[in-house]
């Protein structure tokens, strides 16, 4: 997250100053709260309304140091967190105001009421979260894949949270095995400010056939719908954007893979050798498994019908629909086998 703007500075007051002091630097900051530090910034303690009441309630003399009334101990975040993960901090800790510390020093404040300005989107988001997990053996065996943790927190809330932060709201999950510990984890999503559905499988339908059991209240936008094992950095937001203007039917996000040949590859026309190769790499697109898709292909899957997404999609390609591709540079991961799990945990310690 970037924090750019320097009317924090605004807010600043030294420890020496008197309560009183600090009441008119806050009411001249209109941002409610006040920031002390020393004269290079470094973070002392926050001062805000709340503090100021309390000092008041305990007789507290107006022209004490503001050291008395101060939280010398404050929260904060760092120029590196994601927007989500702030908002996450300010509604467990009950903050209006965070810090915004780098190497000690602030360089920023966090307004609640500004961060919540992200524009909301209506856009269902499909997370299928209802396969075994058979290749993550033993560590699956009484956990569900998409609760598996990857850092501190499982695999499925870093995904929606992801979401989140582009304004997305509206979740709904398909589930099978291990279905309640997923409902019981995530509930009914307002713990994270949102709704989340589930769509239960009794039996497994495949990668597309679970949206043939979305109900009917399930908002009549473009669909993104992504599997609940994979870790990435995708701009969503572009993402929708992208498919909304091609006005294709569906969209699938795409990586590049490549495969390096282990010997020099020959070249030929007919029986004429024209070049050699030594040990070239193919690049190819492969599936990522996220897709868009429009309301005319989602509300007309058939129900409790086993069907997986690159038939649904080739079926609309047999039809000369268009199917639009949408190549992934940021970071991509899925996690299906124990390698991948044990790089996801290497790449959160790195931070990519």
């Amino acid at each position: 997250m970037s924090f750019q703007d320097d009317r924090w500075k605004s807010a600043c007051v030294s420890s020496t100053d008197s309560i009183r002091d600090v009441i008119g630097a806050i009411d001249r900051s209109a941002i409610r709260a006040a920031l002390v530090t020393d004269n290079e910034y470094k973070l002392l303690g926050i001062v805000t309304d709340g503090d100021i009441r309390r000092g008041l309630l305990n007789y507290i003399d107006l022209d004490e140091s503001v050291t008395k009334v101060m939280n010398s101990n404050p929260v904060y975040c760092t120029p590196a967190d994601s927007t989500q993960k702030i908002l996450t901090l300010m509604a467990r800790k009950n903050l209006l105001h965070l810090p915004v510390v780098d190497d000690h020093k602030v360089v920023g404040l966090v307004v609640l009421e500004q961060l919540m300005k992200t524009p909301k989107r209506s856009n269902p988001v499909f997370l299928m979260a209802g396969g075994f997990g058979t290749r993550l053996k033993p560590l699956t065996d009484d956990c569900p894949k998409p609760l598996l943790k990857v850092g501190s927190k499982p695999i499925l809330e870093t995904i929606i949270e992801s979401f989140i932060e582009y304004g997305f709201y509206k979740f709904y999950i398909s589930t099978h095995y291990l279905a309640d510990q997923i409902k019981d984890y995530f509930g009914d999503g307002s713990a994270w400010g949102i709704e989340i559905h589930y769509v239960h499988e009794n039996e497994p339908l495949g990668t597309a056939g679970a949206l043939g059991l979305l109900p009917d209240t399930t908002p009549q936008l473009p669909l993104i719908m992504m599997n609940g094992d994979l870790l990435t950095k995708v701009n969503f937001d572009e993402l929708l954007s992208f498919h909304e203007k091609k006005g294709a039917v569906a969209t699938m996000c795409v990586s590049s893979y490549g495969i390096k040949v282990p010997y020099g590859v020959i070249e030929t026309d007919g029986e004429i050798i024209t070049s050699i190769v030594e040990k070239p790499t193919k690049q190819f697109f492969i599936n990522a498994g996220i897709y868009v898709l429009s309301p005319d292909v989602f509300s007309k899957i058939e129900a409790n019908k086993k069907q997986d997404m690159p038939d649904l999609i080739q079926q609309y390609i047999k039809r000369n629909k268009q199917v639009s591709m949408f190549p992934i540079h940021e970071y991509w991961l899925d996690i299906g086998k124990m390698p991948d799990f044990e790089k996801a945990q290497d790449d959160i310690i790195k931070g990519n």
